[in-house]
């Protein structure tokens, strides 16, 4: 398949690239790392009128840590998320959860931004910045503004941006001390669309109670999935094994809404949420445990 006929423009500025936009609006499309947009253009799921290369403008790829927030650039490689140790520091669910990104080719080209915006409910991105309760800026001709990321994934391949709009930054907070983490997913190859996948994250108090969780999963709904019900089962508790299996049962039961697909059936993407939500919950807790005083 080839893509219908595009006009190609590869600004050398954000300010440039915000002047195409505003210009043509819903007719235009960015390109960032082009590793979703490409192959939907060559199938004419997407016909932009025009393509707007953003790959040449500086400053979009950036990793710092500022005002107790991890700062990135949305043109940030997948793969840098893998290996940069200030990811791997400051938020190391993402770095984690990182190689679960389809093939290290595609990371080497795929950026965070594209996979935001792309807001496919398969995709790993968009659950993580949902459990790191990340903020993301957008920028258009007119100013910018700061979009909570529950606000930002508006449905399946759906988000908050307007059509003016270029996602440039995400913040991702500082996770709070005595945190543990998990990202696990079952797919039926390495660097396949999973099957079933969840984020965890646990904060406990002193005592060793839950004072915070968060679960959140992908390929469950028409977006990531943020189960809070599941969640504040947990807030005040010891994290005891039958506590755990009573939160995979609501989250897998009442909070998720899987499809199912060729490969499997929303029955067992439910078994499999149940299964991964006990192993991330326990190695999030373990994880947790190891800064108790």
């Amino acid at each position: 398949m080839k893509p219908a006929p595009f006009d190609y423009r590869v600004p050398d500025s954000i300010e440039q690239a915000l002047a195409l936009m505003r210009e043509h609006g819903d007719e235009a499309k960015i390109l960032a790392g082009g590793q979703s947009l490409v192959p939907a253009m060559n199938f004419r799921i997407v016909q932009p009128s025009l393509l707007v290369d953003i790959n040449r403008i500086p400053g979009l790829d950036h990793v710092r840590e500022e005002g107790g927030a991890l700062r990135l650039g949305a043109m940030t490689r997948e793969r840098q998320l893998e290996l940069d140790p200030q990811v791997a520091e400051r938020a190391p669910l993402l770095a984690e959860a990182a190689p679960f990104i389809a093939h290290p080719q595609i990371r080497n080209r795929g950026t965070l931004g594209g996979s935001l915006v792309n807001a496919d409910p398969a995709a790993e991105l968009p659950v993580l910045m949902l459990a790191l309760e990340a903020r993301l800026k957008a920028r258009n001709a007119a100013g910018e503004r700061w979009v909570a990321s529950e606000a930002f994934f508006a449905g399946m391949f759906t988000t908050a941006l307007a059509p003016d709009e270029i996602l440039v930054e995400i913040e991702i907070p500082f996770m709070p001390p005595r945190t543990g983490w998990s990202f696990v997913e079952v797919a039926p190859r390495a660097g396949d669309y999973a099957l079933m996948g969840v984020a965890a994250l646990v904060t406990l108090d002193g005592s060793g109670a839950c004072r915070r969780a968060k679960l959140v999963y992908l390929n469950a709904g028409d977006g990531p999935v943020d189960a809070k019900e599941a969640a504040r089962l947990l807030d005040g508790e010891k994290l005891t094994n039958g506590l755990i299996v009573a939160a995979a049962e609501l989250a897998g039961e009442k909070e998720i809404t899987p499809y199912g697909n060729v490969h499997t059936s929303p029955e067992f993407q439910r078994h499999l949420a149940k299964a991964l939500t006990k192993k991330a919950l326990n190695q999030a807790k373990q994880r947790a445990e190891v800064n108790l005083p």
